[in-house]
């Protein structure tokens, strides 16, 4: 295993972003990931909700979803701050462009990519978000993948978030962060 200081050498010390579709695994990996690098983790969401004083849910139903990406927006300017850390992004975050422009400048970007029937999975065990209220899963995944996709392949990292063990999927992001 690499020292912290040959690591930053060769991903630069930038923060790491990870992004993908809700139940990528965005913070569970981003957890590790952040750990085993010895870096800080800051989930964007979690930021987003001390700084509203509400849930993110609570946002989306009071204001909406544009007024909810704009504070998502300033958050993550505010995350990606040039010192080196694991910040782990909503879904919908990368898809805004001033958003993905800010990250894709600012961070070493990494898309988690999964199937949406592992992401219908892994999102069922909890009703927290606001996109799949009365809806099922799978559907809304597919089509958010549809959408989204695109978008967060212009991450010049992609790793596949498979149902595996997560640290699975840490160990292919370590990987190719130092390729």
């Amino acid at each position: 295993m690499l020292q912290t200081s040959e690591r930053r050498h060769r991903w630069g010390g930038k923060p790491i972003v990870l992004v993908g579709l809700m139940g990528a695994g965005k913070t569970t990996v981003g957890r590790r990931l952040a750990q085993r690098m010895r870096l800080p983790f800051v989930d964007a969401d979690h930021e987003i909700e001390a700084a509203a004083g509400m849930t993110v849910a609570d946002i989306f139903e009071r204001f909406g979803e544009p007024y909810f990406r704009d504070g998502e927006r300033r958050v993550i300017a505010r995350l990606v701050d040039g010192t080196p850390k694991v910040i782990a992004t909503g879904g919908g975050a990368f898809i805004n462009e001033a958003t993905r422009a800010l990250i894709l400048d600012q961070a070493i970007t990494i898309w988690l990519d999964a199937e949406p029937e592992v992401l219908a999975d892994r999102v069922r065990r909890r009703d927290t978000r606001p996109l799949l209220r009365d809806r099922d899963p799978l559907e809304v995944l597919t089509e958010l993948a549809q959408i989204r996709n695109p978008f967060y392949a212009l991450a010049p990292i992609r790793v596949e978030s498979i149902a595996a063990p997560h640290d699975a999927t840490v160990d292919a992001i370590l990987e190719a962060l130092h390729q």
